[in-house]
């Protein structure tokens, strides 16, 4: 079958997590992603984490389906004029005024190929008083209001173990290219510059918070597993040492909660009886809760909780992920033929398309500039020759 951005041609210049992402998402629908990375210092995504034989698993995760070459941009521009006016998308993430310096300004890019889409990543935008501050996820993380609500009751803010802000951008990018794509093509439109940050990014993780803030100055306090506007809703240790993850967020649900733990009195008491009397009695709900997970294995309490129609589910680690029934049968994961590695295991194709299908070709390439020879040759540069100038 036709995938869905079959015949887009996507350059990404990008580094570490957020850029390479949206090439990640877009080559997974089918776009032909050529990945430009600088000749001598490469991504930093190559050694980004966890690695094996000094190669990241982050790199042949987010470089998967791309065609990797090598360019000094600051030494190449004429080389990446003539490849940016080949595609239908350039993602670049360096600092603002870079891409400017070297000649490669969006309105010169625009001017060489009306029909682009640059997609220009930083911390903090294109524009206002941050916007030449280092941008990283965990800065983001930090300014966005995230950690401040993210910790135990009178705890310490805490930062996400992953490169959250990072990862969100990388969505946020995708769907941000392909709305451009669309006007463009479907509606008559031109190319167009999409400015991202990371820190907007994140914040619309917030929901309504800003808004509360801003009419009534409520400020959510750190609070552990809870959610000020659900009960139950926590995390809580069985018998066997495993954890597991409840949610009531609808009135029914918390009324089964009651049936699973053998205590169909409770939907009659008082302090229960509505989402804003659970609320109010937290902490006699979460004993009572608590306590009969204590009494029953992981999954002894799922199986009760699954009888009764309850939402209840495991607090997995990656191994136990990977493993579960439903994940193998769904292909959540992937398993994917990697010239060095052999078959390697990573995130399958998401979301799932009827008629185009994603589809995983490739994981990211080891070596430097692996496709250096056929991508210039097909633009019409003697790859030998860029090599003697330095410039790939």
């Amino acid at each position: 079958m036709t995938q869905a951005l079959h015949g887009i041609r996507v350059i990404d210049c990008a580094t570490v997590v957020a850029g390479p992402r949206i090439g990640m998402y877009l080559g997974d629908m089918g776009a032909d992603v050529i990945k430009v990375e600088h000749p001598v210092r490469g991504d930093d995504t190559r050694h980004f984490g966890n690695e094996r034989d000094g190669v990241s698993f982050y790199w042949k995760l987010v470089s998967r389906n791309k065609r990797c070459v090598t360019l000094d941009l600051s030494k190449g521009a004429d080389v990446a004029r003539k490849l940016f006016s080949t595609a239908d998308v350039v993602i670049e993430n360096f600092r603002p005024g870079t891409f400017e310096r070297w000649g490669l300004a969006p309105d010169t890019l625009l001017q060489d190929n009306p029909r682009l889409i640059v997609v220009r990543v930083t911390g903090f935008g294109q524009t206002g008083p941050y916007s030449k501050r280092p941008g990283f996820a965990t800065l983001a993380e930090a300014m966005s209001g995230l950690a401040s609500i993210t910790g135990e009751v009178g705890g310490e803010p805490i930062l996400p173990p992953v490169a959250l802000a990072d990862e969100v951008t990388g969505i946020v990018g995708t769907w941000a290219t392909l709305a451009a794509l669309y006007w463009r093509d479907a509606k008559g439109g031109t190319g167009q510059v999409i400015d991202l940050s990371l820190y907007e990014s994140l914040i619309q993780l917030l929901g309504p918070l800003p808004m509360a803030w801003d009419q009534s100055g409520y400020l959510q306090p750190r609070m552990g597993s809870r959610i000020p506007y659900s009960m139950p809703r926590n995390a809580y240790l069985c018998r066997d040492g495993k954890w597991v993850a409840l949610s009531a967020s609808a009135q029914s649900v918390a009324m089964r909660v009651f049936d699973a733990i053998g205590r169909p009195d409770l939907k009659d008491d008082p302090r229960f009886t509505t989402m804003v009397s659970r609320i109010s009695h937290a902490d006699d709900l979460d004993d009572l809760i608590g306590t009969w997970m204590s009494n029953h294995d992981r999954d002894d309490a799922l199986e009760i909780f699954e009888r009764h129609d309850a939402a209840l589910a495991p607090i997995y680690d990656v191994s136990e992920f990977m493993d579960d029934r439903h994940v193998r049968e769904r292909g959540s994961i992937a398993t994917v033929e990697d010239d060095e590695w052999g078959p390697v295991r990573m995130q399958g194709v998401h979301p799932r398309f009827s008629q185009t299908p994603g589809e995983i070709k490739w994981t990211g390439p080891s070596a430097r500039g692996a496709h250096n020879d056929e991508v210039y040759t097909e633009l019409g540069f003697d790859p030998d020759e860029l090599r003697e100038r330095g410039a790939i």
